[in-house]
């Protein structure tokens, strides 16, 4: 297996025909991969182009070459997803324009009056939301709070499933704090209760291992422009064989136009309408680089990042750092605050000062910032990434070391 150098990304770039754009293309340094990775990967973006100029037709409605070959292409990345995070089935990749759809399909697709979920205090709001607004329609929600790092206990899902539990629903790792969660337990949990289990990959994919059979897996919402380093605009739900959904979308599929109410096939009912093909083509040239690499060899690049900026950045007087402390218990996402400053203060001064990337606020994850202890004060988050090299880390560290020292 090949392994990337954190210090010098141009082993990669020998190695696999990567192309980073040189500092004068993008001068800023990009710690922003928790919101979407950034640059994205040379085989990406010619295989967008080329869909585009030389074959992009619409697949699975006409007969002629140029719509076979999208259909081929759009199989193709079905197929380099399922192998990249141990789905048995590439037919039942369901593409969406984003996690959040991705997710929503999961929920709404399957939950109704009656049903109970459990949930954890970590979720994004493209999981609370969808429930919040479930309530209405008599699903109950269970939120079970996890310590102060992000850290979830399995036996308080295991106590908090009921008779009428239908779905636990976890995130792979925490958006703010990057905590991974422990979905092989919780999986084997939900497996032994006879409980759905569906889990948000949005900060999971492509910064951690992920193997849907082993972690007994039956829905995984996944972006494809983030840890996949795919475009922006793609993502897809997967659903495990004997799993049963309902369509948010009806609407031409190219197939059984004579009917109106056609039975539910896996994928066509669920990408009714022309889908984003250009988009997951790119998707497909991203997860085949991975594959190629090794999801292992990123995951280790990632992780070292992650140690030197947290480790630098706790050294630092006056910076508190959130979330575990071990960087094999997270994902390439450090949050934190510089005192006497507000976050939103420490992200302008980065941006406009040093040309460095971060995001600040409550990301999206009100409740997690509550389980922190942050939810008055927001944080910042640092998300190193595929093509981050350690010289970047060193400057941003040097970065907050003056902002932090200066009045």
């Amino acid at each position: 297996m090949q392994e990337i150098s954190a210090d010098d990304i141009s082993y990669v770039a020998g190695r696999q025909n990567i192309a980073r754009p040189r500092p004068e293309e993008v001068p800023m340094i990009y710690l922003d991969n928790g919101a979407t990775s950034f640059p994205k990967p040379r085989q990406v973006t010619d295989a967008v182009l080329e869909a585009m100029t030389q074959y992009c037709a619409n697949p699975g409605r006409s007969s002629h070459f140029l719509a076979a070959r999208t259909a081929q292409e759009i199989y193709k990345t079905r197929a380099a997803l399922a192998l990249l995070l141990g789905l048995d089935d590439p037919g039942r990749i369901l593409f969406t324009k984003n996690c959040t759809e991705a997710l929503n399909l999961a929920l709404r697709g399957i939950l109704r009056k009656g049903d109970h979920v459990v949930t954890s205090s970590m979720e994004h709001n493209a999981v609370l939301r969808p429930l919040k607004a479930l309530e209405k329609e008599g699903v109950e929600t269970t939120i079970v709070r996890c310590d102060p790092a992000g850290r979830l206990d399995p036996q308080k899902i295991r106590q908090a499933i009921r008779p009428e539990t239908r779905m636990i629903v976890v995130t792979a790792a925490s958006n703010v704090t990057g905590t991974i969660m422990p979905l092989e337990e919780v999986g084997r949990i939900a497996l032994r209760q006879g409980v759905l289990f569906c889990v948000d990959g949005a900060q999971g994919a492509g910064h951690m291992i992920l193997d849907a059979k082993r972690q007994h897996i039956d829905l995984l919402a996944v972006p494809g422009h983030k840890g996949l380093l795919g475009p922006q605009g793609t993502g897809f739900l997967y659903v495990r064989q004997g799993v049963s959904l309902m369509p948010l979308l009806s609407g031409g599929t190219g197939t059984r136009s004579k009917e109106l109410d056609p039975a539910v096939e896996f994928p066509e009912s669920f990408e009714a309408g022309t889908v984003n093909a250009p988009g997951i083509i790119g998707l497909g040239a991203a997860a085949r680089l991975i594959n190629k690499i090794g999801i292992e060899a990123v995951v280790q690049h990632e992780r070292e990042l992650t140690e030197k900026l947290q480790n630098g950045l706790r050294a630092i007087e006056g910076v508190t750092v959130y979330g575990s402390s071990s960087c094999l218990e997270k994902t390439a996402v450090v949050a934190c605050n510089l005192e006497g400053r507000s976050c939103e203060e420490v992200a302008l001064a980065l941006n406009d000062r040093y040309g460095i990337a971060v995001r600040a606020g409550l990301h999206c994850s009100g409740m997690a910032h509550e389980t922190m202890g942050t939810q008055d004060v927001g944080c910042v988050r640092m998300c190193p990434g595929f093509y981050t090299s350690e010289a970047e880390i060193r400057q941003a560290l040097e970065a907050v070391k003056e902002i932090a020292a200066s009045k």
